[in-house]
């Protein structure tokens, strides 16, 4: 890679913002965003941010390039070629347009890395059959960040990431295997060069995928039901009692079943991984609250 790397990243809610953000910061990479429904805000007037790693008062940035439609290299050459295409969208495999649908036209066969900054299990699976040749990347957030309305994002919990490589699809194909690796490595560098995260290169893919769902499978379905965010279950004590402590184990016996060994200690950690005093609602929580505010 020559100069600056060049990165699309897909979805500009909190996550996506803050990826970008560290990105664009970091001073190793060019970030296209593509955005939906704060486009016309952010083109106007740029994102608003506080973020506890990179400072507060931060008004109107925006990365290198905004757009609202998936960039199609194949037909728009100034558009050039995309190192990383980040995905930071919800994973809804079974709505479309799927993960594949979107990003394909932003795609380069061989050479654009994917990395899937989404939550859960085999959501590689269908991005890798009909990429086969492309290094597919898991991203894995654990941070609090909120979206409280277009373009105004509050970041109150660190970002730590975990990136690394999907299992690939041919165990026996040792070029490509390293090849993932070295993608891999190259984007924790880029992403960490801003010197405000804690962004690691993943060694167990499939562990920290479950290790982040006993937080997401348990804290996200209780938010969005009770709407309530994370600090008052935990006040009120009986939604992490009834709810989310049972919930977790359950996912953790589940994973000891399929062989894949949560560390002991996890639930416990977990439940209180966020500071009482953020108020944290977590992202399926934030979501139902906009759709039961929605007038449409």
């Amino acid at each position: 890679m020559v100069g600056k790397t060049k990165v699309l990243v897909v979805g500009g809610g909190g996550i996506g913002t803050m990826v970008a953000y560290a990105l664009e910061t970091g001073g190793k990479a060019e970030v296209t965003m593509v955005l939906r429904s704060n486009y016309d805000t952010v083109l106007q007037s740029g994102f608003s941010i506080d973020s506890v790693d990179h400072g507060k008062g931060i008004r109107g940035w925006k990365p290198t390039a905004i757009r609202n439609t998936i960039p199609n290299v194949n037909e728009d050459p100034t558009t050039g070629l995309y190192d990383y295409v980040v995905v930071a969208t919800k994973n809804i495999p079974d709505v479309s347009p799927t993960v594949v649908e979107i990003i394909e036209p932003a795609i380069t066969p061989t050479s654009t890395a994917i990395v899937l900054m989404q939550n859960g299990l085999n959501i590689e699976k269908p991005v890798m059959a009909v990429f086969p040749r492309n290094p597919v990347l898991s991203g894995i957030q654990f941070m609090g960040v909120t979206e409280k309305s277009h373009g105004v994002i509050t970041h109150d919990e660190p970002d730590i990431s975990m990136v690394g490589p999907f299992q690939s699809q041919s165990p026996t194909d040792q070029n490509a295997s390293e090849r993932s690796v070295t993608v891999a490595k190259k984007f924790v560098e880029i992403y960490a060069a801003c010197g405000k995260v804690d962004c690691k290169f993943d060694e167990d893919v499939k562990l920290t995928r479950w290790r982040k769902l006993v937080y997401n499978s348990s804290y996200n379905s209780v938010s969005a039901v009770l709407q309530m965010d994370v600090t008052r279950m935990r006040l009120y004590e009986h939604p992490i009692d009834e709810l989310v402590k049972p919930i977790m184990l359950e996912i953790v016996a589940i994973a000891a079943a399929l062989g894949i060994r949560i560390p002991e200690g996890t639930v416990a950690s977990y439940i209180a991984i966020d500071s009482l005093d953020s108020w944290f609602m977590p992202s399926m929580g934030q979501d139902a609250i906009k759709v039961g505010s929605d007038p449409d």
